[in-house]
């Protein structure tokens, strides 16, 4: 069994409740209509129910009758959820009529809202909507996890090389959304980052490796001659370690490790002997959003690795992000993935 299948799996094992608000977008409809014939997860769909049921009946659907479906103009809870959003938006000077308009208007956000008020566990959008119209309702209504206070996106790298990682599988973050994080942030970006590979990659006992361009103090940073200030990036990552180490003690990390010292066991021997994760790391965390972006897609297309996601991390229940060239297939995944996330 790969990994897609076993994600797909365990999301069968213990069905969740998935909201997904664009639902009369082609693509999203059969998704839809594709996890409802696997029996995959409880659908909520967001859309005009007549919209919905003619697009089903045009395009084949069988199986939508099996989903929940919310008609944002006619919901019996509008008033329930404009309600609870106005309250929790009133330091922000929201109004009862804002927060109605919201609900009644903008998809998103109602999901945001069944999620808030414990009638679903998950979220998806993208193929209709930007990263930030997926964001901005979930940091605004769900908001992040307990202790977390940035958002990341995490990638599960599926490599052909079954030495390294988890069985050839090594997640990656943050690949989406923060560009220069703290060395605070780094060190919640490791945390929520060894979550996802558990929740969703099934890796048991993750090793998180803080990468950087030095290992063990290889290389230092340079200062700038008025500031003080790291030109570079070693020091943020191994105080982003430290921070890590300290918070989170039941956590295997370590760093500033090279890639090749974080995966290779021979070359780990030579650079950083005696680190508990070096040669053995099945988590990669990069210093900034650029390594990332560009890293992934380098082992994505050069080394012909399958790379699924960004899933978006550190929200204190599910909310991901699709590309809006998403695949049927794309949304199917997301939907197991997420799901997965939200059993953990």
């Amino acid at each position: 069994m790969n990994l897609l299948e076993n994600i797909v799996a365990r999301a069968k094992a213990n069905k969740q409740r998935i909201v997904l608000p664009e639902a009369e977008e082609e693509r999203t409809l059969k998704a839809a209509d594709k996890v409802l014939a696997d029996d995959l997860a409880h659908l909520i769909l967001i859309g005009n129910p007549e919209n919905i049921e003619r697009e089903a009946k045009e395009w084949g659907l069988k199986h939508i009758g099996k989903a929940t479906i919310v008609d944002p103009k006619n919901c019996d809870k509008t008033e329930e959820y404009a309600t609870l959003l106005a309250e929790l938006r009133k330091k922000k000077g929201m109004t009862m009529e804002q927060a109605r308009d919201l609900v009644t208007g903008n998809n998103l956000y109602l999901g945001c809202m069944i999620i808030k008020s414990g009638d679903a566990d998950g979220q998806i959008s993208g193929a209709l909507s930007t990263t930030g119209d997926t964001l901005r309702p979930a940091l605004q209504i769900i908001k992040c996890a307990p202790g977390v206070t940035c958002v990341s996106g995490a990638m599960l790298l599926l490599t052909h090389e079954q030495q390294y990682g988890k069985n050839g599988v090594v997640v990656m973050g943050d690949v989406a959304v923060t560009p220069n994080p703290t060395a605070d942030q780094l060190a919640q970006i490791a945390y929520t980052t060894a979550q996802t590979a558990r929740t969703v990659a099934g890796i048991e006992d993750p090793e998180v490796a803080m990468l950087s361009f030095s290992t063990k103090g290889s290389a230092k940073d340079a200062k700038d001659k008025e500031t003080g200030k790291s030109v570079y990036i070693i020091d943020k990552v191994v105080e982003a370690t430290q921070i890590a180490q300290e918070r989170y003690p039941d956590l295997k990390v370590d760093g500033e490790l090279q890639a090749d010292a974080a995966l290779d066991p021979t070359v780990a021997q030579k650079k950083a002997k005696g680190s508990k994760v070096a040669g053995k790391a099945n988590v990669l965390v990069v210093p900034n959003l650029e390594v990332g972006n560009i890293g992934y897609k380098l082992v994505q297309r050069l080394g012909g690795a399958t790379a699924i996601g960004p899933i978006l991390q550190g929200i204190a229940r599910p909310v991901n992000d699709l590309s809006r060239g998403c695949s049927v297939d794309d949304i199917y995944y997301m939907v197991a993935i997420t799901a997965c996330q939200a059993q953990g």
